[in-house]
């Protein structure tokens, strides 16, 4: 029982996750930390209010809500242009090129696309014009 938990937990997709879930938790805490110092401030200097938690009408307390839509659009943004943008571009420039289409021509039986160099269709077997047709095989008369 135990050898099949340790196994499990030495998979390497249990590891990476875990990792994952480390990092992901430091990252939101330096994320937390740029709206809260950073961010917001600057917003009360624009705006004159530091903190929208006073806005409330009644018992609806529209402040923090407020207050919690913009620190998820900020760290939505902050993930994107730091991570998922980054990423992007280092994952398109390590990408292999796409390879050169091969000439093509028609199939005149069967009307399949087949290369250009072909001597017979590998749809139909058809022997292609101006082709000279391989003889067929052993035991398989024409």
């Amino acid at each position: 029982m135990l050898k099949g938990f340790r196994d499990f937990l030495l998979r390497g997709n249990v590891v990476d996750l875990a990792v994952a879930v480390i990092i992901g938790v430091a990252f939101g805490a330096v994320v937390n930390s740029l709206v809260t110092n950073l961010l917001t401030p600057l917003i009360a200097l624009a705006g004159g209010v530091p903190d929208f938690s006073r806005i409330r009408t009644g018992p609806l307390l529209w402040g923090n809500f407020l207050n919690a839509v913009l620190t998820f659009l900020i760290t939505a943004a902050a993930v994107y242009f730091l991570v998922v943008a980054p990423a992007n571009r280092l994952m398109a420039r390590f990408k292999p090129s796409e390879p050169e289409p091969q000439p093509t021509k028609t199939c005149p039986e069967c009307l399949s696309d087949i290369p250009t160099g072909a001597r017979r269709c590998a749809y139909c077997t058809a022997a292609q014009v101006g082709q000279v047709a391989s003889p067929p095989p052993p035991g398989v008369s024409s």
